[in-house]
């Protein structure tokens, strides 16, 4: 019951916003609740970001669809 109630959960999420989104949103909201420093900010972001961007590229050149 769990498990299908994740999975409609994701499909939803997926849809409404962007993983890359969704990672730059959880890492403000920990810097707001100064869980995470502003320092720690940059480079979760960048390295997700910059990272999914290069795996995003490389499944456009394999023709892989999201």
């Amino acid at each position: 019951m769990m498990e299908r109630a994740q999975a409609f959960l994701d499909t939803w999420l997926a849809k409404l916003t962007s993983r890359k989104l969704m990672v730059w949103l959880t890492a403000t909201a920990l810097t707001l609740t100064d869980h995470v420093t502003s320092e720690d900010w940059v480079i979760i972001s960048a390295i997700y970001i910059g990272g999914q961007t290069v795996i995003d590229g490389i499944a456009r050149l394999r023709g892989y669809n999201d």
